[in-house]
């Protein structure tokens, strides 16, 4: 063959294969919710946003499962929507817990025409994501979203079925003056939405209730070296040391606080309240604190039933907020369920009003998309397990706690 021809010829094959994949992609984009795979399935797309690499890739992709078994679920169902059999498909999407790469993750789900979203696992991350949802009309209901600022920005369609931070902190800074009786405590954050917003909380109920806050430091949430902070911390001699963070930091602390000799109680948050907190610390996590914003598992009404399940289907341990986001999908479902529609428009209206009794237990949300009679429950990690601490806390409403 000639030359010119041949390369003429290849530049032809080329643009058509182009305009191919071109033609899938828009084909896949149009498979979205709302919109017929077939003749005789409705393909209806849930957003899953979670951190599925880096130091916290072990709450990711809990979270994530526990999206994708309660998608499975339903596909058992059949349930039809829409007038068509709906078959449910779970976009997991990575945002590595930054809040730059979660606004590019939530313009994707957008672009998608994700019905609903799945998340996102941190405040960082989906406080400036909630916008885009907000903006596209896409109803998001968050798992593990402790900030009260995520559900103070005024939009319609945000929920989240948990405690907030300010509860967290009240309950823990409680626990720490009456029941620790700790007179001295210093503060560490990591510069997170969630950590600092946490750790000022935590600080303001401490002060309110008469005790004392004698140091007050900062790091981020990459660090892995804290021994002049703590090597600071030491010369307060305080009772007690809060860390408004991730168990990734946590762990390799409580390590440092014995190299430079703080003996000093620790406390966390939920943040730390982790199986991964216990492998990371060793033996100095021994006796530390932390909450949850939720009920203890073994008071949770569904948990056993949904722990083997979690167990059959991943073979993995249950790390934290896969009950949650398990609990999240179907609030998603059963609100599209009751209006028979997985139109945004349609369900939105029927996801406000959602009364469901959940895994984690009964679900309902107030005006601002707070879930009502939020439970705060504390621990402490004995012979490498975490404990329940007296009873839980709870208030009429998550969104009352100033």
């Amino acid at each position: 063959m000639n030359k010119g021809i041949s390369m003429q010829f290849f530049r032809y094959t080329l643009i058509a294969a182009g305009v191919l994949a071109l033609a899938a992609c828009n084909k896949s984009n149009d498979q979205a919710a709302g919109q017929p795979a077939d003749a005789g399935e409705l393909v209806v797309k849930i957003g899953s946003a979670n951190p599925l690499t880096g130091p916290f890739a072990h709450w990711g992709r809990d979270s994530d499962n526990g999206v994708k078994l309660a998608a499975e679920e339903a596909n058992a169902e059949g349930l039809t929507l829409d007038g068509k059999k709906a078959r449910f498909e779970v976009v997991s999407e990575d945002d590595q817990a930054d809040p730059k790469v979660a606004t590019q993750v939530a313009q994707r789900f957008v672009d998608a025409g994700v019905a609903g979203v799945i998340g996102h696992l941190t405040s960082g991350a989906s406080i400036p994501a909630s916008r885009l949802y907000s903006d596209a009309g896409i109803p998001m209901v968050a798992a593990s979203v402790t900030s009260p600022k995520f559900t103070q920005q005024g939009y319609s369609n945000t929920f989240r079925i948990i405690a907030n931070d300010t509860q967290q902190g009240e309950a823990l800074a409680k626990f720490a003056l009456s029941t620790l009786k700790a007179k001295k405590i210093a503060v560490i954050d990591d510069r997170t939405t969630y950590g600092q917003g946490l750790a000022d909380d935590f600080a303001r109920s401490v002060e309110a209730a008469g005790g004392k806050v004698v140091k007050r430091e900062y790091t981020t949430n990459s660090s892995t070296d804290f021994m002049a902070i703590l090597t600071s911390i030491k010369g307060e001699q305080p009772d007690l040391v809060f860390y408004g963070g991730m168990d990734a930091q946590a762990g390799p602390m409580v390590k440092q606080m014995a190299k430079v000799g703080l003996k000093a109680a620790f406390m966390g948050a939920d943040g730390i309240n982790t199986a991964e907190f216990i492998k990371l610390a060793g033996k100095d996590g021994e006796n530390a604190y932390a909450s949850s914003a939720g009920a203890p598992k073994a008071q949770m009404p569904g948990f056993a039933s949904f722990n083997d399940k979690f167990k059959a289907k991943f073979n993995a341990e249950i790390q934290a907020y896969a009950p949650y986001t398990y609990d999240a999908t179907r609030v998603l479902i059963d609100s599209m369920k009751r209006a028979g529609s997985a139109d945004p428009k349609q369900y939105l209206p029927e996801l406000a009003k959602t009364k469901l009794e959940g895994v984690t237990g009964p679900i309902e949300f107030n005006p601002g998309g707070d879930i009502k009679n939020g439970t705060v429950a504390l621990y402490q990690l004995k012979a490498g397990k975490w404990e329940t601490v007296g009873a839980p806390t709870g208030k009429t409403d998550a969104s009352a706690a100033k």
